[in-house]
């Protein structure tokens, strides 16, 4: 793996690095992250047999720039905003939002949106985001996080004798593998860029 500026992240080694630039970088990095969060969550790619939707490669993505503490704050910021009731999420609406809709079926994803967020943080701080083979297994661990607490809390929710995997798993393969693959060119290529840039 490239070791390069080690425990680094790319919002680490882009603009301002300390005093109070550094504080205003990482205000603005939340506040735009919240935003890329609620429009991915928005965007729906037409695939089969479900369309794609860009949230969880939204998260992921942000987990592996911003590191483990940064991206804690933003996913936590996503989620308060949602629980105020504004329509953030993938599946909210004018008649579905707030903690209603966050304890229903989607709880539990919510949940693995954090522990992700966190595990993508964290890998890419050893630098398993500069390599595109490190970065797609870094993405299928964070792919695994988000949906071991989605499928048991749909279990829990509405009984294991329903089909949980035809629900909340098997149709979203596809979708995941093609956004697991698109992230794992894009971060190690930003970090290309960036050290030709500083070369």
């Amino acid at each position: 793996m490239e070791t390069t500026w080690n425990n680094k992240v790319l919002s680490d080694v882009l603009g301002a690095d300390e005093g109070v630039a550094l504080r205003v970088k990482q205000v603005v990095l939340v506040l735009v992250g919240i935003v890329v969060l609620a429009v991915a969550a928005k965007i729906k790619v037409p695939m089969w047999p479900v369309p794609i939707t860009m949230g969880t490669f939204a998260v992921l993505t942000i987990g592996a720039a911003y590191g483990a503490r940064l991206g804690l704050v933003t996913i936590l910021g996503y989620m308060i905003i949602g629980a105020l009731g504004f329509d953030v999420f993938a599946g909210s609406s004018a008649e579905a939002y707030g903690l209603s809709y966050m304890m229903g079926g989607t709880g539990g994803y919510l949940v693995g949106y954090v522990l992700a967020t966190l595990a993508l943080g964290a890998l890419a701080q050893r630098g398993w985001d500069r390599s595109v083979v490190w970065m797609a297994l870094a993405m299928l661990i964070g792919t695994v996080l988000i949906y071991v607490p989605g499928l048991l809390w749909l279990g829990q929710l509405y009984g294991w004798d329903k089909p949980i995997l035809a629900w909340g798993l098997t149709p979203f393969l596809i979708g995941d593998a093609l956004k697991l693959a698109l992230a794992a060119l894009v971060l190690p290529g930003v970090w290309a860029l960036v050290g030709r840039a500083r070369g």
